[in-house]
């Protein structure tokens, strides 16, 4: 970590920088829907390169950022969930609570937001992206492990739940599905293959 800068506050270690940089963007983001990599600096006292050399790119940051923030959410699924246990339903109410929120949250807008640049449309295998499926799948009260989706196979099923959510945002359809329709078609061609998975591992 460089000892300079940081309005005289050095950082304590490289945790506490990070931590610093995504504070200061979070609180840009919640006052203005926005910000930059150089409004994060100058708001911080460092350079540029400073922010640049914990997050190398500014989707980088939005998307850290946007995972540090979206326990609110999750929470909201959590409940919206509330007791299902069937893996196939979970997924399907997953995938589609998920979708329908992008508009209202502002942190899954900034990772996940249609013609948006970002971990997730351009990465949907990066390591921020299956943190954010797998921080997902523990909010269901399903028991992964006893209906088979061990850690390879639960990483499978987050990969494939984030290629369903970028495929929506990509091209939602024509007319675009919306709820009870957007159900029907994940429980008939996304759960057919949960269920398998499910049976075959038991």
């Amino acid at each position: 970590m460089r000892r300079h800068g940081w309005s005289g506050d050095i950082p304590a270690d490289d945790d506490e920088a990070v931590a610093r940089i995504i504070a200061a963007t979070r609180s840009a983001i919640d006052e203005r829907g926005t910000v930059s990599v150089s409004e994060v600096a100058q708001t911080l006292g460092v350079t540029r390169q400073t922010v640049y050399r914990y997050f190398p790119t500014h989707e980088a940051l939005l998307g850290a950022t946007a995972l540090s923030s979206v326990d609110g959410f999750l929470d909201r699924l959590a409940a919206h969930l509330g007791s299902i246990t069937d893996p196939t339903e979970a997924v399907v109410e997953g995938i589609a609570y998920t979708f329908e929120q992008i508009a209202y949250d502002r942190y899954l807008s900034l990772v996940f937001q249609p013609g948006k640049a970002s971990a997730f449309t351009a990465g949907v295998t990066s390591d921020m992206a299956i943190s954010f499926g797998r921080s997902m799948l523990q909010r269901f009260d399903v028991d992964w492990d006893a209906r088979g989706f061990t850690d390879g196979k639960l990483n499978e099923l987050v990969e494939i739940m984030l290629r369903m959510l970028q495929s929506l945002i990509v091209d939602p359809g024509r007319p675009a599905r919306r709820g009870r329709e957007l159900r029907r078609f994940l429980r008939e061609w996304v759960g057919p293959s949960v269920s398998t998975q499910a049976t075959a591992s038991r």
